[in-house]
């Protein structure tokens, strides 16, 4: 590596924050709003028009994230919006993924105890190591040409679910194959003739996860053969499909802990603190007490990810926060629309497919991602040269 330099990030980059509180978030917003979650949100106004690396400030358990954009958007106060000094000497995107390898040593540096910060001062002392400007786009060329198939797939998926939302809409909202049959009255109103609506548990088995104790640390690892272990964000996740998660609990935390693993295709809901995410268990899996499971068949697995997915969570709960007010007995007790038989397996033959469709997309988004994650670190390092890929 004799031809790359060490420089400190205050030495090449301009570091500054958004304004605006998390709150500001507006889901029909016009502009990306950055904040310190993994997730995009969106907002009605912008601050900023330019190329940046966004990288979040502070993170409860310090797991802080990092993106690139160009163009309008907005951040929150704890966001850091990176700005080169000077794109001769340093790529945008060269750096963007040389900052994704780092954010284990940013978690290992940061300050504070219930929450972890990253300081200006730690960031700008931070050291990086950079090769020549032409070296540095060709790196970043390789990479981002993954992550565009990455998008490519994703976009295709949002286009599926869209196509599928519509059917379920059009079956299950506006009752429009059945408007020419008969119709019974029901506690949501008049349904089809046949079709019962009930509480949930009468309907599915559904069952909460468990979280072991955290000061145990022996019941939790970050080893991959070992047991799933869905949060919360791994349910925010641009997947649908939950085949990973972010941390793992052993074989002993498993048996220990009596701790119920669910099988493919059953539905997750979260249902604490952030209530309405769902997912579809790719994998056999297991989860924290924040989610749900509803294990059905697989005839039932579209309508119920489609119905959970449209259900008024608004309507739950007796405060004004529903966020601390749905507890498992209110989730298992929600009024729900259950078809009759018939009417799930012709809906299946319709939307299956496209659900598979995504299914598929979302596990060669997995391959790709491992790839990226394979060759990121080896060429920033300079342990493998732009000439040893056959590009």
């Amino acid at each position: 590596m004799k031809e790359w330099k060490t420089y400190k990030l205050g030495d090449i980059v301009n570091f500054t924050t958004g304004k605006l509180d998390s709150n500001a978030a507006d889901i029909n917003g016009k502009y990306p709003f950055f904040t310190c979650s993994p997730e995009t949100l969106k907002i009605n106004s912008f601050a900023f028009n330019q190329k940046a690396i966004l990288l979040a400030g502070n993170n409860a358990e310090g797991n802080f994230s990092v993106k690139y954009y160009e163009g309008k958007f907005n951040a929150y106060q704890r966001t850091y919006v990176i700005s080169i000094s000077d794109e001769n000497v340093v790529d945008y995107k060269f750096l963007y993924y040389a900052l994704k390898i780092c954010l284990l040593r940013f978690k290992m540096m940061s300050q504070g105890t219930s929450t972890k910060f990253l300081t200006k001062s730690i960031l700008n002392s931070f050291e990086i190591d950079l090769p020549n400007i032409e070296t540095q786009q060709s790196i970043a060329s390789i990479l981002a040409s993954i992550d565009s198939k990455i998008q490519i797939n994703r976009q295709i998926n949002d286009n599926l679910e869209q196509q599928a939302q519509a059917l379920y809409k059009s079956w299950f909202v506006d009752f429009e194959p059945f408007k020419d049959g008969k119709f019974e009255e029901s506690e949501i109103g008049l349904i089809p003739e046949g079709w019962c609506v009930g509480k949930a548990e009468d309907f599915y088995e559904i069952n909460i996860g468990k979280t072991p104790p955290r000061k145990e640390h022996e019941w939790f690892t970050l080893d991959k053969s070992q047991n799933i272990w869905v949060s919360i964000s791994d349910l925010g996740s641009d997947s649908r499909f939950i085949f990973d998660s972010s941390e793992y609990l052993t074989d002993k935390a498993i048996q220990k802990h009596n701790i119920v693993l669910v099988p493919e295709n059953t539905v997750l809901l979260s249902f604490k603190l952030t209530i309405g995410r769902v997912g579809i268990a790719g994998t056999q899996l297991t989860t924290n007490e924040a989610i749900a499971r509803f294990i059905t068949n697989s005839i039932n697995r579209e309508y119920t990810y489609f119905l959970l997915k449209n259900f008024n969570y608004s309507k739950l709960g007796s405060t004004s926060s529903i966020a601390t007010a749905v507890n498992s007995k209110i989730i298992k007790a929600m009024m729900v629309l259950m078809p009759n038989n018939e009417c799930l397996h012709n809906f299946k033959k319709l939307v299956g497919p496209i659900i598979d469709g995504i299914k598929k997309n979302e596990e060669e988004i997995l391959r790709l991602t491992e790839l990226r994650d394979n060759l990121l670190p080896k060429l920033m390092s300079g342990e493998l040269k732009i000439n040893d890929l056959d590009c």
